[in-house]
C-alpha cells in the first residue's frame, strides 16, 4: 500500500507560480510511475501530467503544457509539480497519484487508468 501526501497549495493571483510536492510512505515510490490529477468544482477529475517508471518521459494535457513541469528528485521518492503562469481556470484540488509497475521495463509515461493510489489533495486557488 502506498500513502501519498501533497503539500504546497494555496491562493495566488493570476500569472503567479506555485510548486506542489508529493511524498510517499508505506512503500518507496522509486518503482512507481507518478502523476498529478486535478478536480475542479462541477468538472470531472482530469489527468494533467505523468512521469514514467524508468527514465524521464513525461505526459502533459494540452491545457498545462508549457506552463507546468513535473519532476522527481534523484532518489525518485519525491514528486514535484512546478506551476507557472497560473490562470483562474487552474483552480482545483490537485492530487498526486502513483501507478504500480507494469511488470516489464517501460520508458513511457503512464496511462490515466494505470493509477491506483491517490493522495488527499491540496487546494490551489487562482484569483483573477
Amino acid at each position: 500500500q502506498v500513502q501519498l501526501v501533497e503539500t504546497g497549495g494555496g491562493l495566488v493571483q493570476a500569472g503567479e507560480s506555485l510548486n506542489l510536492t508529493c511524498t510517499g510512505s508505506g512503500r518507496t515510490l522509486d518503482n512507481y510511475a507518478l502523476g498529478w490529477f486535478r478536480h475542479a468544482p462541477g468538472k470531472e477529475r482530469q489527468f494533467i501530467t505523468g512521469i514514467s517508471w524508468i527514465g524521464d518521459s513525461q505526459y502533459y494535457t494540452s491545457s498545462v503544457k508549457g506552463r507546468f513541469t513535473i519532476s522527481r528528485n534523484g532518489a525518485k521518492d519525491i514528486l514535484f509539480l512546478q506551476m507557472n503562469s497560473l490562470k483562474p481556470e487552474d483552480t482545483a484540488v490537485y492530487y498526486c497519484a502513483a501507478a504500480p509497475p507494469r511488470g516489464y521495463a517501460d520508458y513511457n509515461p503512464p496511462e490515466e487508468d494505470e493509477f491506483r493510489y491517490w493522495g488527499q489533495g491540496t487546494q490551489v486557488t487562482v484569483s483573477s
